[in-house]
């Protein structure tokens, strides 16, 4: 695979390596929420088969990404804690009951499960790595010995969102169903951006947003919902959620049962008329280019820069220990933090600065000149 920056608008001189804060949006995606903002400056334009027409095309190219055989188990929803705080509501936890999740893990994660122990009774088990060097392998151990038979819910992460440590999932997912926990997954900041396949990992319910890996826009995330939780209960309760909401004449004609699948947990307004044209562009994308190639080429950039920042001092996990589009930075002991934003803003490096931990996430509109900006304003800061 080569570099894809033609199709984005980013500027020349800019060097932005931080996916997992926002991805940008694709020209396509640009021309699709641009024409989707005209239709609604006449709204005539826009008929009741746009209400399901988009959103559909998106279940279907979702689906297709992450490996899953029916579109129809797709909700179309505003943010990752939303769908999660759906399978919360769907639970059935109570004393003695746990959830397990990992430390640190984005609190779309963690405040849905927070609630429910606090509204029926349980506990949620937090579990740090072991050491301080975060190993995936090493810290997926300790989840599954935190697993037991009290436990509802295991709730993780694809990768850590703070420096891309790998979670083996397979391992999480074959424990949980020992034990008859559902195995809930956040891939917010993995979907398309690496293979994912809904069939093999079997989990109970799989989160995305749009706005990263998915190159879309915000308000966008959609959310993957297995037997477990398909005849769940929704947040919202939604007239186009309803069999027979296409029928806009009869809508009054009021229908308690659902529509097929996982529509029933779609968010309100659903049918955003510029943000899902502008999403399902840039989904067409991703599916073109495929998850495995575009982790290649990224995992590519990033082996090629390893060397120069080790030679700087700084820390990097071995390559089995990092995802290949998301990986940390630790910076020497006595670095100073400011110093390293102060010349990273100097050469136009647009990563994340966390503490003494720098994390970086390329993608395919990088390129080797990127990941030379990056050593070279770290190489400044560090005095080397």
């Amino acid at each position: 695979m080569q570099c894809q920056r033609d199709h984005f608008s980013l500027p020349r001189d800019a060097h932005y390596l931080n996916c997992a804060y926002m991805g940008p949006l694709p020209r396509a995606a640009e021309a699709a929420g641009t024409a989707g903002l005209r239709e609604k400056g006449f709204p005539a334009r826009i008929v009741p088969e746009d209400f399901f027409r988009v959103p559909d095309a998106v279940r279907r190219r979702f689906a297709k990404l992450i490996c899953a055989p029916d579109a129809a188990n797709v909700a179309v929803v505003p943010a990752v804690s939303y769908g999660i705080s759906t399978v919360a509501r769907n639970t059935r936890l109570g004393p003695g009951r746990n959830v397990v999740i990992a430390h640190e893990q984005y609190p779309s994660n963690v405040y849905p499960w927070r609630r429910a122990a606090a509204e029926q009774g349980g506990t949620v088990r937090v579990v740090r790595p072991p050491g301080e060097e975060r190993d995936g392998g090493a810290w997926t151990e300790a989840v599954l010995d935190r697993v037991d038979a009290g436990t509802a819910v295991v709730a993780m992460g694809v990768v850590h969102w703070t420096d891309g440590t790998p979670f083996e999932l397979e391992a999480v997912r074959a424990r949980s169903e020992e034990v008859g926990a559902a195995f809930v997954v956040d891939a917010a900041q993995a979907a398309g951006a690496i293979p994912i396949d809904v069939g093999a990992l079997r989990p109970d319910a799989l989160f995305a947003v749009g706005y990263k890996f998915l190159l879309g826009p915000y308000s966008c995330a959609l959310g993957w919902y297995g037997e477990r939780y398909l005849d769940g209960v929704p947040l919202e309760e939604t007239w186009i959620a309803r069999r027979g909401a296409q029928d806009f004449g009869g809508l009054v004609d009021y229908v308690q049962e659902y529509d097929r699948g996982a529509v029933r947990f779609d968010g309100g307004q659903r049918a955003d008329f510029v943000a899902l044209p502008a999403l399902s562009a840039s989904l067409d994308l991703i599916l073109e280019w495929e998850p495995a190639r575009i982790a290649e080429y990224c995992g590519r950039l990033v082996a090629e820069a390893v060397p120069a920042l080790l030679e700087l001092g700084c820390r990097v996990a071995p390559a089995e220990s990092r995802s290949p589009h998301l990986f940390g930075i630790r910076l020497p002991d006595g670095a100073a933090p400011a110093r390293v934003r102060a010349s990273l803003e100097r050469r136009n490096v647009w990563v994340s600065v966390r503490g003494t931990v720098v994390r970086v996430a390329p993608f395919v509109y990088n390129a080797s000149d990127d990941m030379d900006a990056l050593v070279e304003a770290l190489a400044e800061a560090l005095g080397r």
